[in-house]
């Protein structure tokens, strides 16, 4: 899916996004649970990059859990950010967060942030090199032995286990009154939408940008979180 693409689907869906998807809330919960243990050794003070912010639900859920932490929050939709803004505004924690509407490989950023964030991003990237390229950027901004936590939709649609998974995805998101997912658009989303790669792959790629071992700390169905630092031998340009 291209970039400009993405962009308006995202553009569209701001003003409706929390509330679609507010009855699966604790699919985001669960994540955000482990991401608080995954991150809890980091300083005090210190500074987390979150790429693909969206509406904040993880940068709020940060900011309430570490209160002496501050945010960059980057994400190509500006209508997602700005309702990301009114959230951490409603909660007086704004002054803790600096917003980019752009894409991370435009912006010139520090390379000192503690820990960086991508959720349920990398997997609109088809292009392997260019997912490979994502997370280099991500790592370029990081400090040596910097913290990546990264979550997206994987698995291996030839796996025995793929149908079985697809039917149980497929009726969470009618429980859940997202009309739009039912399973033959789920299929074709994972087929030809998005990058929908088995774990390893996935795995494999955040590896190859410059972290090391990545671990699989989470499963929720079809979504999957890794966490790892980035590597003493960095190379931006993957030399």
């Amino acid at each position: 899916m291209k970039k400009d693409k993405i962009k308006e689907i995202f553009d569209n869906a701001a003003g409706s996004y929390d509330k679609t998807w507010e009855k699966l809330a604790a699919v985001n919960d669960s994540l955000h649970l482990l991401m608080g243990a995954v991150l809890a050794g980091i300083p005090e003070k210190a500074r987390i990059l979150c790429v693909g912010a969206g509406t904040g639900a993880e940068l709020v859920y940060m900011a309430k859990k570490f209160p002496h932490w501050t945010f960059t929050a980057v994400d190509p939709s500006a209508a997602m950010l700005d309702v990301c803004r009114r959230r951490l505004k409603e909660m007086e924690m704004e002054d803790r967060c600096e917003f980019h509407a752009d894409y991370l490989e435009n912006l010139s950023l520090p390379d000192d942030y503690d820990a960086a964030t991508s959720i349920l991003v990398s997997q609109f990237i088809q292009d392997k090199e260019q997912r490979t390229a994502f997370f280099r950027n991500i790592a370029a901004r990081l400090k040596p032995g910097g913290l990546l936590i990264s979550a997206d939709l994987s698995g291996d649609i030839n796996s025995c286990e793929y149908e079985p998974m697809l039917h149980v995805w497929a009726s969470m998101m009618m429980d859940g009154n997202v009309q739009s997912q039912n399973i033959e658009s789920i299929r074709q989303t994972h087929q030809s939408g998005i990058s929908f790669l088995p774990p390893v792959e996935v795995a494999g790629i955040i590896g190859a940008a410059g972290f090391e071992n990545p671990v699989q700390f989470y499963q929720m169905a079809f979504i999957h979180g890794w966490f790892c630092r980035k590597t003493n031998s960095f190379s931006p340009h993957g030399i």
